[in-house]
């Protein structure tokens, strides 16, 4: 933590030596949405669960607070006192993200996705009032801390009505969870279910 007349002001998250070069690594790690109707290039198309945040905020904060941390005078003076010399410290990024697309999206193999690794691409997400196509199949609705893992058979299912007295209170509190979906015939999806509708 860098500190400013004792309030934090940011942190380093990882400061390492790899073949006698000091580094400075931020690592990210996020999900975000597509959608198509938010913003004017490719890249702002990407978006939070919630649309609280942005691929394009993340990427702007990255490179206009958090990278130049390492050369702000406070951080200077820390480094020295044990011994590192700012000015030597390369500076890396390490983002991982997980991306969802909007279900009628997810296989067009006419639909691109510009200046972003189409390997992150993760799952599909539906808007609330989708949900009733769904009504033959079980859901699971995983804690955020579990968001990163793939969807397996090894969890308590949820019926729909069931599952739709969980999850409808979060919908109605602006939240977006992570859901797995078991079809009828045992194949498993893991998608985020929106509380903001399809503005098309």
């Amino acid at each position: 933590q860098i500190q400013q007349d004792h309030q934090t002001i940011g942190e380093l998250d990882v400061l390492f030596q790899a073949e006698e070069v000091p580094i400075h690594l931020e690592v990210v790690y996020k999900f975000y949405l597509y959608d198509p109707t938010v913003g004017s290039n490719p890249l702002s198309h990407w978006i939070g669960p919630n649309r609280k945040d942005s691929l394009i905020e993340k990427l702007d904060k990255l490179k206009h607070i958090q990278l130049p941390l390492l050369h702000r005078p406070e951080t200077v003076k820390l480094l020295q006192a044990n011994g590192i010399p700012a000015d030597n410290i390369k500076q890396c990024v390490l983002f991982k993200a997980q991306l969802f697309v909007p279900k009628h999206l997810y296989n067009n193999p006419d639909y691109q996705y510009p200046d972003i690794n189409t390997h992150c691409i993760m799952g599909t997400y539906l808007y609330m009032d989708e949900l009733e196509t769904l009504q033959d199949a079980q859901f699971h609705i995983p804690h955020k801390l579990d968001w990163p893992v793939a969807a397996h058979d090894q969890v308590d299912w949820l019926v729909f009505s069931d599952f739709r007295t969980h999850i409808n209170p979060l919908l109605a509190a602006k939240k977006s969870p992570l859901i797995w979906i078991k079809h009828p015939d045992s194949h498993l999806e893991r998608c985020f279910v929106t509380w903001w509708c399809n503005e098309d």
